[in-house]
């Protein structure tokens, strides 16, 4: 009897119209040994029917069976096809989902070449319901590439993340003698499985191809089994799966492993549910606590420092059952980024809430509530999503609705003075002709630690939809408090918006299409009304809509609106603009006299730019100026020049006719300068760490890669150095001519060279009005603290967390000096409110050389502000951490600072206090390593950089 190389068994329950797909995509494997056991969980539609007419279609291919009463899971049908099965490899299929065409092949191809008892690949969710065709990796990271393990204790978290049964391919004979069966009567019964099956096996391989398509529908009426996340009994089963794991990994001695789920379950398992508690009632938020809490106590602490702080602070505000402010913490989850708290301050630290903090267990409640750097205390308002709860819903019956609610105002920051006025908004969800309509609000007042707002609003006789495809309609508040505007969702919180009257309303497509306005609650737990239809009318024409759309006419419209909405989504895309660049805006006259400027690819007014912008103003050069912005708004640009957002059509327009292009970091890649264009590309520091061509990232891109980026870099027709070490590492890195290099110095460092001048000549430091600005008290040192960013081996930007304790510093010599902290602009830093007045963050100064005359000394890391700052002769701390991972691991650097520095290189916090504890020593220590540093990185800094490259190109005067 021939022996099957895979059988794939397909459990089916009440899915007849789907059955037969799933086992079509088995039988048109590209692998021929392949047979198919379907098992009906005795269905009540004609999903048997069907797998037996499957089976006289395929004789020796499908083979069917039933069980003979239903089992209510997968666990029951999944283990009689395992004995079911004849093949040397098992797989499993669910009746509505597929598999890749070659997905038998290629795993079985693993199996066979590494002798392992089970082979995983990709799973890849298909949202079908999702009008763009979108799909999703589960876990690429842990298929990046084929990889063979001896155990699962090389690579726990495959364990911890992909318990999928699906996507695997297993030795049946593997199953049978470690008597591996999924659990019945119970749901999640793949994590149970997938844990006993990795524990288990002997050997292990992942493979980097799709195998699984796994069809998902989000908005489908009937959820499944394990997605019926409001009934108790499916967190009961959740609950009793985990120990069941947990006691397998505690059998074998799987510790390590036993750590990473549970932080996994921190941050996935109890998120899941905690989404929907704020719209449950208060019997299962009961029940709900006690399940999780019982099962919480058992978690390894550690794993709360391996997550985000709102799931650590859902996790314990759970414990403690503290229901005011778990609520809105689990909305905050749910709306990523928004601040549903009016927060706490002790000690100069921000808490999510005040209760807890000063109990008997206060340590570990400001341990874990302690969120001051998620920066709220500091981030303007504007930029703030606050949470904005409605707290009554009133209607007419017909199309009037009052509604009331309360805004969040972290630590009192609207102020009691603050004048406030609001307006509610219906958006558009689908934008479609009229986009919004507005309704003031009558009565908007403080209200302690919230705003309280209150309006009524006809609905009914003010919008005015289409009637079809805009058929949800959002509600913001946009609320101004003094001179700031803040926009917030309206969130439904925990009313019951079923008993609301249907609005009615009067699409501009007639009543005929839809005739009622449907207060409902979004996925996110957000107020939208939905257009449906109530009259017999309206009723008849949406089913005769319905009925027309899934006829083959509506079939070519449809195609034909998706290939224009594709057009003109396509017309905005990055392809298509380059593509206009190229071939229409290239072809247009280059216009004498136009300079667009760049810094920091649109994100500041700053740097060498701004000084030769400003160097030509204050000559009085004739020229048409262009800056370019990045983000929503341009802030700190001068008003006389025209701005113009990074890659906007006009964007492309300017550099498509400018005369000449001035930036100090890159314009896209992607562009080609034309040849009546001058490119002066003015750079943004001299180099310790390797760039170009000589940093690992760019050897790794391979030719094509490389290519682009030289085609980039061969765009520049000048290029500024401040020394002759720029021309052995920059200039070398991105393989310049040396005929490019302009030996002028950084027309940024003018100011600084000046600022030096005039202090040597009157004795005198003139601080000016910078420190008045941010308050620094003129008898105390200044100090700069600059690090550079730190990337990953992707070349992912990390983010910033201070490498020593801010508030020691501040506690040590904060009556001797004000620490300023300025952060790379790819960085943020959130201070805390202890240390104000004596640790001032400085990063949203976009120009940096201010700060730099400010500053009586400096404290760096490897930011080429070391280069800059050497003109003033002033002391320098590096605080070098991690220098032997900087160094050599992360992208090396091309002298050993250790050597070179003009001051004290230290490595520990400790350290860095003492250094700074013996500032004036360390100046007149270092005097002569900062002139041997001044000398070999800035020896043409000389103060006329800017006047050199203005009389060179602008005025003709220079050489």
């Amino acid at each position: 009897m021939h022996v099957p190389d895979v059988s794939v068994v397909v459990i089916v329950y009440n899915d007849a119209e789907r059955l037969s797909t799933a086992v079509q995509s088995v039988l048109d494997q590209t692998l021929q040994g392949v047979e198919v056991v379907i098992v009906d969980d005795c269905s009540q539609d004609r999903s048997f029917a069907v797998a037996q007419e499957l089976e006289s279609a395929h004789p020796g291919r499908v083979r069917a069976f039933q069980l003979p009463q239903n089992s209510g899971g997968c666990g029951a049908p999944r283990n009689h096809g395992i004995q079911q099965a004849t093949g040397t490899y098992v797989m499993f299929l669910d009746s509505d989902d597929v598999l890749e065409r070659n997905a038998c092949r290629n795993m079985l191809a693993a199996a066979e070449r590494t002798g392992s008892d089970l082979v995983s690949g990709m799973c890849v969710r298909v949202h079908l319901d999702n009008r763009w065709g979108k799909t999703t990796e589960w876990y690429p990271w842990i298929y990046s590439r084929t990889r063979t393990l001896e155990s699962i204790t090389e690579f726990p978290d495959l364990l911890v993340y992909d318990t999928l049964s699906t996507n695997k391919c297993y030795r049946r004979a593997f199953l049978l003698e470690q008597g591996l069966e999924f659990p019945v009567g119970i749901h999640y019964e793949d994590l149970l499985f997938s844990a006993q099956a990795y524990v288990a096996a002997r050997r292990i391989t992942l493979i980097p191809n799709h195998v699984y398509f796994w069809n998902v529908v989000e908005k489908a009426a009937a959820k499944s089994i394990s997605n019926r996340r409001h009934e108790i009994a499916n967190f009961v089963h959740r609950m009793e799966i985990h120990r069941r794991v947990d006691e397998l990994l505690a059998a074998k001695g799987h510790t390590d492993i036993k750590s990473a789920k549970d932080a996994k379950f921190l941050k996935h398992d109890l998120v899941l549910h905690l989404r929907d508690l704020p719209l449950l009632s208060d019997e299962y938020r009961q029940e709900f606590a006690g399940l999780a809490n019982g099962y919480l106590a058992g978690i390894d602490p550690e794993a709360y420092e391996h997550v985000t702080h709102l799931q650590a602070i859902c996790a314990y505000l759970l414990g403690k059952e503290d229901w005011d402010n778990l609520l809105p913490a689990a909305d905050a989850m749910i709306n990523k980024g928004r601040l549903t708290s009016p927060l706490a301050e002790r000690d100069g630290r921000v808490y999510w809430c005040a209760q807890h903090i000063d109990g008997p267990d206060a340590a570990e409640a400001r341990r874990i509530l302690d969120v001051t750097e998620q920066g709220f205390h500091t981030t303007p308002l504007p930029s703030l999503t606050l949470g904005n709860r409605l707290t009554s819903y009133e209607d007419d019956g017909r199309g009037t609705v009052t509604l009331s609610g309360t805004v969040v105002n972290p630590l009192g920051r609207i102020d009691t003075d603050a004048e406030l006025k609001a307006t509610l908004e219906l958006r558009a969800r689908r934008q479609v002709g009229v986009r919004s309509f507005s309704f003031p609000v009558t009565s908007v007042r403080h209200a302690g630690d919230t705003i309280e707002w209150r309006t009524t609003a006809d609905i009914g006789g003010t919008v005015r939809p289409l009637g079809i495809i805009d058929a949800v309609w959002d509600v913001r508040l946009k609320l101004t408090a003094g001179g700031e505007r803040i926009i917030t969702r309206v969130s439904v919180g925990g009313l019951d918006l079923d008993s609301a009257a249907r609005l009615r309303v009067r699409p501009r497509l007639t009543r005929l299409v839809s005739d009622r306005f449907a207060a409902e609650m979004t996925k996110k737990g957000n107020l939208s009304y939905v257009l449906t239809a109530e009259g017999a009318a309206a009723v008849r024409t949406q089913s005769l809509i319905n009925n027309a759309i899934q006829g083959k006419a509506a079939g070519v419209v449809k195609r034909g609106l998706r290939k224009a909405l594709r057009a003109r989504r396509n017309m905005g895309s990055g392809e298509q603009k380059v593509k206009i660049y190229h071939e229409v805006f290239s072809k247009l006259p280059v216009k004498k006299g136009t300079v667009v400027f760049e810094s920091h690819m649109g994100k500041q007014y700053s740097d060498s730019p701004k000084a030769i912008y400003e160097e030509m103003v204050r000559q009085g050069v004739p020229f048409e100026a262009i800056w370019s912005y990045a983000g929503a708004r341009p802030t700190g640009f001068p008003k006389e020049a025209t701005l113009v957002k990074r890659w906007s059509w006009q964007y492309l327009r300017a550099l498509a006719q400018a005369e000449f292009w001035v930036d100090n970091q890159g314009f896209p890649l992607a562009l080609a300068k034309r040849p009546g264009t001058t490119y002066i590309q003015t750079w943004h520091g001299s180099a310790l760490k390797r760039m170009g061509f000589h940093e690992p990232r760019t050897k790794a891109q391979g030719r094509a890669g490389q290519a682009r980026f030289q085609a980039a870099v061969d765009r520049f027709d000048h290029f500024l150095i401040r020394s002759e070490h720029d021309a052995r590492t920059l200039a070398k890195g991105f393989r310049l001519r040396d005929e490019v290099l302009l030996r002028t110095g950084y027309p940024r460092n003018d100011a600084l060279v000046e600022a030096h001048r005039a202090e040597a000549d009157s004795g005198e430091r003139v601080r000016g009005a910078l420190a008045a600005e941010l308050g620094i008290d003129p008898d105390k040192k200044v100090l700069l603290y600059a690090p550079t960013f730190r990337a990953g081996a992707d070349g992912a930007v990390e983010g910033f967390a201070f490498p020593f304790d801010v508030e020691e510093f501040a506690d040590r010599l904060g009556d001797r000096f004000t620490l300023l902290v300025r952060t790379h602009y790819l960085n943020s830093v959130s201070l805390p409110p202890s240390v104000a007045g004596r640790v001032v963050d400085v990063s949203r100064h976009h120009d940096i050389t201010p700060l730099l005359a400010l500053a009586d000394g400096l404290i760096t890391d490897y930011s080429s502000v070391m280069f800059d700052y050497a003109v003033l002769d002033r002391p320098m701390v590096f605080f070098a951490y991690d220098y032997e991972k900087y160094a050599t691991d992360i992208r090396g650097t091309y002298f050993d600072l250790k050597e070179k520095a003009p001051g004290p290189v230290v490595a520990t916090a400790d350290e860095l206090l003492q250094a700074l504890a013996a500032f004036e020593e360390a100046d007149a220590k270092y005097a002569e390593a900062r002139q041997r540093f001044l000398t070999e990185f800035g020896e043409y800094d000389r103060g006329d950089a800017a006047r050199q490259i203005v009389e060179k190109f602008f005025t003709g005067s220079g050489k």
